[in-house]
């Protein structure tokens, strides 16, 4: 905890800290901020949907072409790799992301909020509302998804279907030599 009040009292130092002094409290509710904030999954997401994206075109790329059964074993072993791959280096992700967050996240916040916004921001943060809303979310979602897909479904359904013939004739005539 000491090197994050280093590097925020040596930009204040350096003259790049708001008017107000990095106090103790304040670097507390900075850390305080920064426990509720799911920096750590933000890294994860930009390392995990490369691997995604990756097994999607690989689904698709074997659709078709292979036999079911083998379509299955070679995508077990291509899903087995990215596993592997995302337990190897996740632990690295979210290492870097905490450096990355005490180093530069913290002291953006102290540079950029009052103390006095910063008790509002934990508050917000840590507020037993936001954490109710939060969990109606997915079903707020869900709802929404639902609702408009019946409401539109007798007109996007064909089309999509015409969209989902066309792309495969495409593919077809692509792959046919």
């Amino acid at each position: 905890m000491l090197k994050p009040v280093l590097a925020i009292t040596a930009l204040c130092l350096a003259g790049n800290c708001a008017a107000e002094a990095l106090t103790p409290e304040k670097q507390a509710l900075v850390q305080r901020v920064l426990a509720r904030m799911p920096m750590e999954n933000v890294a994860l997401g930009m390392l995990q949907a490369p691997v995604a994206e990756s097994l999607r075109q690989s689904r698709s790329l074997l659709a078709g072409r292979l036999a079911d059964d083998k379509q299955a074993a070679v995508m077990k072993d291509i899903t087995a790799d990215a596993s592997k791959f995302l337990e190897e280096t996740a632990p690295l992700v979210r290492a870097s992301a905490k450096t990355v967050v005490q180093s530069t996240i913290a002291p953006l916040l102290a540079e950029r909020f009052t103390e006095e916004e910063l008790k509002q921001l934990a508050a917000l943060l840590e507020s037993p509302v936001k954490s109710k809303f939060e969990a109606l979310v997915p079903e707020i979602q869900n709802t929404l998804g639902e609702q408009v897909s019946r409401a539109n479904q007798a007109t996007i359904n064909p089309k999509l279907a015409e969209l989902q013939q066309k792309i495969g004739l495409r593919m077809r005539s692509a792959i046919t030599p």
